[in-house]
């Protein structure tokens, strides 16, 4: 028989949203069971980019994703969350009513859970890289064709190409370089998507020699085994030319796809959440969206902003978890009670 766990709050996604949400709610005497599809917490931070550096994370001049999972999971470790990995959200069902909602929550193989308030941190939902239409890319996937970056080991002492035009392409040219033997990056026009100061440090790297930019799309691809020897780039007068290769990493973006929650009676945006941006709660009272997945007025992508999110959403959560009682908001440098929580008196 299914185990049936208890709690005051489900979060749906244990990435940098998700595990910040524990702490808000953790000063606030709010316990949280966190539910991901990963088998480790971190969402796309570990799965996606573990050493890629991040800029913009308040008092920290630059720290890889993984150490900014790191810290988090250690701010939280005082209020003892229970994860449970490698689960898919299934099913949601209302229990209650708008005043005083519940839920019971189904997982693909895990217990289910009944809940007082729900958490939708699940960023934008599943994604799958983009492919490039390279006839037989499928052959050198894993070993040779990379659609993310998780050790920068993997790619020192070697040819690499990268081909795009974004930030993630820009940001790892960037970051590549001085591991690479050469690094190449292709993009189909001299025009891109990414951050200006990126642009900028990629063309000074170019004019310096220290890696290549080449206009034109990737063609067709040249190995054995796996292992690619070269990329057959066609520009745009037609031309082909080869360029030694041996890791090639496309940066063609990802694909989202909500999955269960677009079940879940919650009004969509294009494959968004719309919340109130005053608690992040959705058109369902007692569910709640933070971080990439929800949509509202002036919504920015930024990880900062989804800490914020988390914060104003469990005052409100606090409401449903205890009906009735006030809420009196505490400052953590003048509380006694709330720096014995983090052990830190």
């Amino acid at each position: 028989m299914r185990e049936s766990i208890t709690t005051d709050v489900v979060i749906v996604g244990a990435g940098p949203a998700g595990l910040f949400a524990v702490f808000e709610l953790g000063l606030l005497d709010i316990n949280a069971h966190l539910i991901d599809i990963l088998p480790m917490p971190g969402g796309q931070c570990a799965e996606l980019y573990p050493e890629k550096p991040i800029y913009d994370i308040p008092g920290f001049q630059k720290l890889s994703g993984q150490e900014l999972v790191d810290a988090l999971l250690r701010q939280i470790k005082p209020f003892h969350p229970s994860f449970h990995y490698g689960e898919l959200v299934e099913a949601l069902e209302v229990l209650g009513s708008a005043e005083a909602p519940s839920f019971r929550i189904r997982t693909s193989g895990g217990p289910s859970f009944e809940c007082k308030a729900v958490i939708v941190a699940a960023g934008g939902g599943s994604f799958q890289p983009k492919k490039p239409p390279i006839a037989g890319i499928e052959a050198y996937e894993g070993t040779s064709v990379f659609y993310a970056v998780r050790k920068i080991e993997d790619f020192r002492g070697k040819h690499v190409v990268i081909v795009g035009g974004g930030d993630s392409a820009l940001d790892w040219t960037l970051n590549l370089q001085p591991a690479a033997k050469h690094l190449t990056l292709v993009h189909r026009r001299d025009d891109f998507r990414a951050a200006p100061h990126s642009v900028k440090a990629m063309r000074e790297l170019a004019a310096a020699g220290r890696i290549d930019l080449r206009l034109g799309q990737i063609a067709a691809l040249t190995g054995e085994a796996g292992e690619l020897s070269c990329v057959t780039l066609k520009d745009a007068t037609g031309g082909s030319h080869e360029i030694p290769c041996q890791r090639l990493i496309p940066f063609f973006g990802l694909t989202m796809k909500l999955g269960p929650v677009a079940g879940w009676g919650l009004n969509l945006h294009e494959n968004l959440v719309p919340v109130d941006a005053g608690t992040f709660e959705t058109n369902v009272p007692g569910i709640f969206a933070i971080g990439d997945i929800n949509h509202y007025p002036g919504k920015l992508k930024l990880i900062l902003c989804g800490f914020h999110e988390g914060a104003l959403a469990a005052q409100k959560v606090y409401h449903y978890v205890y009906p009735g009682k006030r809420l009196t908001f505490q400052y953590t440098t003048s509380s006694t009670s709330l720096q014995k929580k983090l052990g830190v008196t």
